[in-house]
């Protein structure tokens, strides 16, 4: 039930776009003084090496972050999240991909607040081990979804939620528009982030439509596929939704998405888009 490991598809296609959009969000909320909550329900180890075991056997990094990271110049807009790569890369050779928890460590001001779970016994000691001395995190083993209920909302009443599973447990495309809503109950300004991969596109569809089913305002897609959706297997695209989207990612995405598909998608097989789902 648990034998998924990140540390197979880090630094792929789908976390460029992912870390992207993250980065972002974290960007904007800092625009105020006023502190805010990072929580993350799947959180992974946090950091991964890309010269390991489970990187090289897949090569997913190689047509991913591999390929942006030799680009120059770069956007503007990439800069955040590529400053993080940098900080855990210090030479031009990329021996390190920072999962999410570790892009808000390093963006995150002093006054801000972590709280990250994961639930697997592998990855959360190593993850315990990234934070054991940052004093504005606090890391759980628990189940990521149960945050939501429990965490929110945060004291500051400014929050930014990444939920992000691993898919691989097959009712988590019918949990996440349930546990969406009974996080937005408990705090209905938080700028929530949902990461999705296209596989079966019937499936991630279905998930897409019980979240607009939820009566929530304010959502933006994004979406960016390397390939056609097909019947094999493997991810084909990747996807965020964005409750109470920052008011400049809209347009910062349409900028950034053309290039990181020239980039990613050079047989130009594949697509991009980002789009109001729902209204005000």
């Amino acid at each position: 039930m648990l034998s998924y490991r990140h540390s197979y598809h880090a630094g792929n296609h789908a976390d460029v776009l992912k870390h992207c959009v993250l980065s972002l969000c974290i960007e904007s909320l800092k625009q105020k003084d006023k502190p805010f909550l990072y929580l993350d329900t799947h959180s992974g180890a946090g950091r991964y090496l890309l010269q390991g075991e489970h990187s090289t056997k897949t090569g997913e990094y190689l047509s991913g972050i591999a390929k942006v990271w030799q680009q120059q110049p770069i956007p503007e807009t990439l800069t955040p999240y590529l400053s993080v790569l940098k900080y855990y890369n210090r030479s031009e050779t990329l021996k390190y991909y920072p999962g999410s928890p570790l892009i808000a460590k390093q963006l995150l001001r002093p006054q801000d607040k972590l709280l990250l779970t994961e639930i697997h016994s592998s990855d959360y000691p190593l993850l315990r081990q990234e934070f054991n001395k940052d004093h504005r995190a606090q890391v759980s083993r628990a189940d990521g979804f149960l945050q939501l209920k429990s965490k929110l909302p945060p004291e500051s009443r400014r929050g930014l939620i990444l939920i992000d599973p691993s898919y691989e447990i097959k009712d988590d495309y019918q949990k996440i528009p349930h546990e969406l809503k009974e996080g937005y109950k408990r705090f209905a300004t938080g700028t929530y982030l949902i990461w999705y991969p296209v596989v079966n596109r019937r499936q991630t569809q279905a998930m897409i439509d019980g979240i607009i089913n939820t009566g929530i305002k304010r959502i933006l897609q994004i979406e960016l596929a390397i390939r056609p959706d097909n019947n094999q297997k493997g991810m084909t695209a990747s996807g965020m939704i964005v409750v109470n989207p920052p008011w400049k990612l809209h347009q910062q995405m349409q900028e950034i998405l053309p290039w990181l598909k020239s980039i990613l998608d050079p047989q130009g097989t594949g697509h991009i888009f980002v789009k109001e789902l729902v209204a005000e």
